[in-house]
């Protein structure tokens, strides 16, 4: 299946306030790819169906679950803002012939991150808090951050803030945003500490 099929195809899942979010977020991806050396063409692809399950109902989640052989956990079973990620990975390689791991990897781990993601991991992460048509607040220093080379820093600062609106509303957090967070942050201080110490 050739990109403009996929595009196609795409338009039977979603509506199109979301196939022009997708677009989006394929494009910021591969600008993305740009400043930090990743695979343009892969990034498109994960941008473009990153969101293939966000509109699959909460009463068909099982189903889709019994077709493709699917685990979710116990946070993922009653939140489908959670389970749409796990899902899209599946409908992705079953449904659009996608057999590149790293491409699957990166639409199932958009949502929550995770410790130690690769690079395209990273960037459709980022790529789908900070495409052109976002707009909340601290989105600019998230932006600013990530095309400005600190593509960790902007992670961890995009969770902070999806942790804050999670807390506001009282709802479930994802464990595995924690551990990114965490991992994230541990990374940076890292980081820093070798470039402040001192070779003797």
């Amino acid at each position: 299946m050739n990109k403009s099929e996929m595009i196609e195809k795409l338009r039977d899942y979603l509506p199109e306030r979301r196939m022009v979010h997708s677009m989006n977020v394929a494009k910021s991806a591969m600008e993305l790819c740009d400043i930090y050396g990743g695979d343009r063409e892969k990034a498109e692809i994960a941008g473009i169906l990153h969101d293939v399950a966000k509109y699959v109902k909460f009463s068909d989640v099982e189903s889709y679950c019994h077709k493709y052989g699917i685990e979710l956990d116990d946070i993922e079973k009653t939140n489908t803002s959670l389970s749409h990620s796990i899902l899209g990975m599946y409908i992705a390689k079953n449904e659009f012939g996608i057999d590149d791991d790293e491409i699957l990897n990166a639409i199932r781990f958009h949502t929550t991150g995770r410790p130690a993601m690769s690079l395209l991991e990273k960037i459709i992460f980022i790529a789908d808090v900070v495409e052109v048509g976002r707009d909340y607040p601290g989105v600019d220093v998230v932006r600013e951050l990530a095309f400005g080379g600190e593509l960790e820093e902007a992670i961890v600062h995009s969770i902070d803030g999806t942790i804050s609106v999670v807390l506001s509303k009282k709802a479930v957090l994802h464990t595995r945003t924690v551990e990114a967070r965490n991992y994230y942050v541990k990374l940076i201080k890292d980081r820093e500490k070798a470039r402040n110490s001192v070779v003797i």
